[in-house]
């Protein structure tokens, strides 16, 4: 198997309906939807967390983001600004630094939310380019955080493009990959794109809201309370920036042999559609981390293909390593486990357990084959997904003794992981005043 090229495309607070051929009427998405017709759409899989920096973590190192202290952060937020404490370490291997081990170019285009200068960036974590923000929401026209800062970046400079920045991104990663595939490219290396949009994430706004930007510069992120059909529409915006991308690719011959994974960082937001999923972004519950998972490579998937394997975003990073021949650091074991058996075999499916922490609420969560353990405050539940995807029919009572396997294995697990910081200094969701809340 040669290298490919490997574009892995994750969108933010995306819920798992808000795609087409995830239920959506919306028809938002239809450069999605021919991705997904093309490849293989898994229904079982997941984030691994409800919120934006904690599964980023996650993507990059390949392990439980539970290991770092950075990502006890639920998620990082401005006043992490300058922080030498709160961000991915340097030292830690991560999957572009290993991808560029073995002969990648390796690019970010969007954005990071893994920690600020100047012990924190992209580029000080194997990426070659980097164009988007540092931090975890900005204005899609002023480019500022809910605090004002300016945020957006090319490299390590900042940058003061104007524009939408949905389109910016997929303008930036399209230069790129016709750079790396045109006739005139030398093609030696095979790259690797992080390719992460901060939509449908708030604030709520279209290209066509630029005159927002001008009129409340300071107080965006409070006055522009979106809807529906702006959320939806900010979907079409980034499926556009993707179909244009897919189109390149074939337009360059390069299609073929190029891997494109796309999913979401959690679960959706208020006006996402997580049918027939309950709860959203900050739950333990499936609509908090159930979220599309949809990959496509002509020369090794095989089209219209559909999987229930459970699966969780550091399993790309296992899948992804394997396909580019490269070796994880014996020093930092991955927690993520390949799913390169499957995708060109469903029928190749396998049970493997799969565990969640959240500060917030003091939740738990395990899912292991069809049995659910979810805690949420002092309350426990057990579910049957198989039969209760609602999670609707708490079963702990009438099974006691699953429920106390799941426990147990759950608290085996959480031994192995970093403590809580009792400091009283971990950000619990998002506290901000001027922050929209779930």
């Amino acid at each position: 198997m040669s290298q490919p090229n490997i574009i892995f495309i994750v969108a933010d607070d995306l819920g798992y309906a808000d795609l087409g051929c995830y239920g959506s009427k919306a028809n938002s998405t239809p450069a999605l939807d021919k991705l997904a017709k093309g490849g293989i759409r898994f229904t079982q899989g997941y984030s691994n967390a409800p919120v934006c920096s904690p599964t980023r973590f996650a993507l990059m190192t390949g392990r439980y983001q539970y290991r770092l202290r950075g990502a006890l952060e639920e998620p990082l937020n401005f006043k992490s600004r300058g922080n030498l404490l709160l961000g991915l370490p340097p030292e830690v291997p991560t999957l572009p630094s290993l991808l560029k081990e073995v002969g990648y170019d390796t690019a970010l285009f969007g954005k990071w939310h893994l920690g600020f200068p100047p012990k924190f960036g992209p580029l000080f974590s194997g990426y070659d380019e980097f164009f988007g923000p540092l931090a975890g929401g900005v204005d899609y026209f002023s480019h500022c955080d809910s605090s004002g800062i300016h945020d957006l970046w090319m490299n390590e400079e900042e940058c003061h493009e104007i524009g939408y920045l949905t389109d910016l991104i997929s303008i930036k990663a399209l230069a790129y990959i016709d750079k790396k595939t045109s006739k005139s490219s030398n093609k030696e290396n095979p790259f690797f794109i992080s390719l992460h949009y901060t939509a449908p994430h708030w604030p709520w706004e279209t290209r066509d809201d630029s005159h927002l930007a001008d009129e409340v510069k300071d107080n965006l992120f409070h006055l522009h309370g979106g809807n529906i059909h702006t959320y939806q529409k900010m979907i079409n915006h980034m499926d556009e920036g993707i179909g244009n991308i897919v189109s390149l690719l074939k337009k360059n011959r390069a299609l073929d042999n190029t891997l494109i994974i796309f999913t979401s960082d959690n679960g959706g937001e208020r006006f996402s559609d997580n049918w027939p999923l309950v709860g959203g972004k900050m739950d333990l519950t499936e609509g908090g981390i159930r979220v599309p998972w949809i990959a496509h490579w002509p020369e090794y998937i095989n089209p219209n293909q559909t999987s229930s394997q459970q699966c969780i975003t550091m399993d790309w990073t296992a899948t992804i390593l394997e396909i580019a021949n490269a070796t994880p650091n014996k020093n930092y074991p991955l927690d993520g486990v390949s799913m390169l058996q499957i995708l060109n075999n469903p029928a190749n499916e396998f049970e493997r357990p799969l565990y969640w922490r959240m500060n917030y609420r003091n939740q738990r969560a395990a899912r292991i084959g069809e049995w659910k353990y979810l805690k949420v405050d002092d309350h426990e539940y057990l579910f049957n997904l198989a039969q209760d995807e609602r999670e609707r029919a708490n079963l702990s009572e009438r099974m006691p003794e699953q429920l106390k396997k799941m426990r147990d294995d759950w608290e085996a697990w959480d031994m192995e992981m970093l403590n809580i910081p009792t400091d009283g200094n971990v950000t619990v969701g998002y506290s901000l005043k001027n922050m929209p809340l779930r």
